[in-house]
């Protein structure tokens, strides 16, 4: 019963905090025939979680500005991936968007995705993927003491979101964004301090946003998100 609240709630917490990967399309769906290229933002999403085997490379071409209504390009010009050529396809949900699905495990380094159409206009857009990696092993059991974690596919000075939650309904737990140097984390004796006694989830997530550089006129962000977690038992020192 209580693993079942826990990830009853560490979905509800995953989809918080993944809350800018969801977007929406207020009108129906317009090619991009219509519209000048230099009036297009460019949304592009990587999303992975450290159970899944594949990521999801998610492109969109917006009208106008950020939240603008999604657009096909395809009679216009075309989008791809590393050389690969992405087809489109649409929801009610979501508009038009252009979407691949690659294995995390060969998807470490440089990728380039490049818009491509019109009178020979062309937007290449560079970006590097590391799959972040939890080094430290995380016991099953652990008392309310200093737990020093360290990490592998962060730069010298990055940032994690960290969620820690127990299954107390009243308990809001911890979340905050991080600061790690080197890689190293520090989840102190008062965070813990803070939680019940019993199963405790341990959530981390990486959320990148970096601005296109061969933007347009509206400009664009590649948005990077990856999650990964682990579980414990949480006693007093004291048992």
């Amino acid at each position: 019963m209580l693993r079942k609240k826990l990830e009853k709630r560490q979905y509800f917490l995953f989809l918080t905090a993944m809350v800018l990967v969801a977007v929406g399309c207020r009108s129906k769906d317009r090619p991009a025939s219509s519209f000048n290229a230099e009036d297009i933002f460019f949304d592009y999403k990587i999303s992975g979680r450290e159970t899944d085997d594949k990521l999801t490379v998610l492109l969109q071409f917006r009208e106008g500005e950020e939240d603008g209504n999604a657009i096909s390009i395809a009679e216009w010009g075309k989008v791809t991936l590393d050389g690969e050529e992405l087809m489109g396809d649409s929801s009610k949900r979501t508009g038009f968007f252009y979407e691949t699905h690659r294995a995390i495990g060969d998807f470490a380094g440089k990728h380039t995705i490049v818009l491509s159409g019109g009178e020979e206009e062309e937007y290449k857009e560079d970006f590097d993927f590391q799959r972040v990696e939890l080094l430290t092993e995380v016991p099953d059991t652990l008392a309310r003491e200093e737990l020093v974690l360290e990490f592998a596919g962060l730069e010298p000075e990055d940032y994690l979101r960290v969620l820690i939650v127990d299954t107390s309904v009243i308990n809001e737990g911890i979340n905050r964004v991080d600061t790690l140097q080197n890689g190293r984390l520090i989840i102190t004796s008062e965070d813990l301090q803070k939680l019940e006694s019993g199963p405790v989830q341990l959530l981390f997530f990486r959320e990148l946003v970096i601005p296109t550089k061969a933007s347009t006129n509206k400009g664009g962000r590649i948005l990077i998100t990856y999650s990964l977690g682990r579980e414990f038992f949480l006693k007093d020192q004291a048992e």
